[in-house]
């Protein structure tokens, strides 16, 4: 490309810069971000705000799916878990097994996702018995039924596993039912990362859109 500099092809600076003109009185907007811009990965809607206060608007507006991620091995898909449970509104992230987790892959949405942690897997059943979840597995075991064609509980908790072995036997047991991801290439799984999103997304169509399979 003859004339064309890193400059040119360089991509563009995301956010907004300071505020021009007169500051708003709305207590939601960040005096700081105010006066420097905000380059943050927010929806334009969201520029300026505190982020206490997004997190509170998001609060009002959570749809009624959980999501659950087991880390036994310190899964690196959690991240991205973590950053389409942001995307799609999911009520909240839970962790099942160790605490820790990469964080890169959430490219810092988890500032506004809630994101809980089970050390046990009696601990998470307890708490989705509470709050009156079913448990929907994601995976494609023996037995599972086609999440395109098949009706997801409206308040639920989708539940994923690690990367390779899956969901654990434990997991299993106490699924209600599990569903599995259509794949017509040559590769057995997908990872959670990727799962998380399609699952996510199918709830979505079916009760904010009113999509329902076809059963």
């Amino acid at each position: 490309m003859v004339g064309v500099t890193d400059e040119d092809i360089a991509p563009a600076v995301v956010g907004v810069g300071p505020w021009e003109g007169p500051w708003p009185e709305d207590p939601r907007f960040d005096p700081e971000l105010l006066e420097h811009g905000d380059r943050r990965n927010v929806v334009d809607a969201y520029r300026y705000w505190r982020r206490e206060a997004i997190v509170a608007d998001l609060d009002e507006r959570r749809h009624d799916f959980h999501v659950a991620i087991e880390n036994w091995q310190h899964d690196f898909n959690i991240g991205t878990v973590v950053r389409n449970a942001n995307a799609f509104a999911a009520k909240a992230v839970h962790i099942v097994g160790k605490r820790r987790w990469n964080r890169r892959g959430a490219m810092v949405t988890d500032r506004y996702q809630h994101v809980e942690h089970h050390s046990t897997v009696e601990d998470f059943v307890s708490w989705a018995s509470a709050e009156g979840l079913a448990v929907v597995g994601i995976d494609n075991l023996p037995g599972s039924v086609a999440i395109e064609t098949t009706s997801l509980p409206r308040k639920a908790v989708l539940v994923f596993g690690q990367e390779g072995p899956g969901l654990s036997e434990p997991v299993r047991e106490i699924c209600s039912m599990v569903c599995s991801i259509s794949q017509f290439g040559s590769t057995r799984s997908i990872n959670a990362g990727v799962a998380s999103g399609i699952a996510m997304h199918a709830w979505i169509r079916e009760h904010v859109f009113g999509a329902h399979p076809e059963l």
